[in-house]
């Protein structure tokens, strides 16, 4: 699920062979998947929408049988995070599992890695994983 548009959710499902299912939370009752992956950009915006999601989460404001794995933060850009950007990064931390997704040159241009970053492969195992048993985050 995206928090914000431009998040990268298309592009992990992708990778990680799940679905994308846009802007909104899942309806478990219509078929959609239950377990969700939150994700947003690493910049100002996509980590404010990202708490607000997860606001909207703590409220009840879901499908019944929606279950969060894990906020995905994905790069906006190479490099460390700023400052401030870091801890709104903490805050997330605190209410939520995050994953970080580094920067991928590849992906800006929409085209496949050869191999995917070992942050992406841990992500892939936490999906996998038996519910309850999500395994180590970063």
């Amino acid at each position: 699920m995206s928090a914000h548009g431009g998040a990268g959710a298309s592009t992990l499902a992708r990778a990680l062979g799940g679905a994308d299912v846009g802007r909104r939370w899942p309806d478990p009752a219509r078929g959609e998947p239950g377990q969700v992956l939150l994700v947003a950009r690493t910049h100002n915006e996509g980590t404010r929408a990202a708490s607000q999601a997860l606001n909207a989460l703590r409220k009840g404001e879901h499908p019944v049988g929606v279950e969060l794995l894990a906020v995905v933060l994905v790069a906006d850009a190479p490099g460390r995070l700023p400052r401030p950007l870091g801890r709104r990064v903490r805050v997330l931390r605190s209410a939520a599992k995050v994953h970080r997704v580094p920067w991928v040159p590849a992906w800006r241009l929409g085209d496949e890695t050869d191999q995917l970053p070992r942050a992406v492969r841990a992500l892939a195992r936490t999906v996998a994983a038996p519910a309850g048993q999500s395994g180590r985050t970063r």
